[in-house]
């Protein structure tokens, strides 16, 4: 960590872990969600999704990663990271439904970092992200590219 207490590129350790946030799913946030952008049935309607695999009313898998982006923007502001967005996911997988009622947490480890060669103003790192319910259990995954400001463009 830097003097000004803002994380950058250097200070970013490859097998670094970190466990972070809390998000309780809401019933009305699901239907919510699901109503604006992902309408299938069984995020809507309990009698609907009664009849699928999922066996009640579950979470959109683009409404998980929406929750999961809440609690990485949350931890982001806490640690004063210098992150400069991200240039996409090379991996996402929805693991286990998610339901009403749930709570969600997550643990993260850098995989790997390096210096943009075009950029030096700029580092890149790729870190697994896991997502997990109240009981323990992995409910997504993913793997992302970060983009981060090195303390010397130099």
């Amino acid at each position: 960590m830097s003097d000004d207490g803002v994380q950058y590129f250097e200070d970013i350790a490859v097998g670094a872990t970190a466990s972070f946030g809390r998000y309780e799913v809401t019933r009305d946030e699901v239907t919510e969600f699901a109503a604006k952008y992902d309408p299938q049935p069984f995020h809507l309607s309990d009698e609907a999704a009664a009849a699928t695999h999922f066996g009640r009313l579950s979470a959109s898998g683009w409404h998980t990663c929406a929750m999961t982006m809440a609690m990485l923007v949350e931890n982001l502001k806490a640690h004063r990271q210098a992150g400069l967005g991200s240039p996409g996911i090379d991996q996402l997988r929805w693991l286990k439904p998610v339901y009403p009622g749930d709570t969600l947490r997550c643990e993260s480890e850098v995989l790997e970092k390096r210096r943009s060669e075009s950029r030096p103003e700029m580092g890149i790192f790729k870190s697994r992200l896991t997502v997990f319910n109240q009981d323990d259990v992995a409910v997504m995954t993913m793997v992302s590219n970060g983009l981060i400001r090195t303390r010397d463009a130099g």
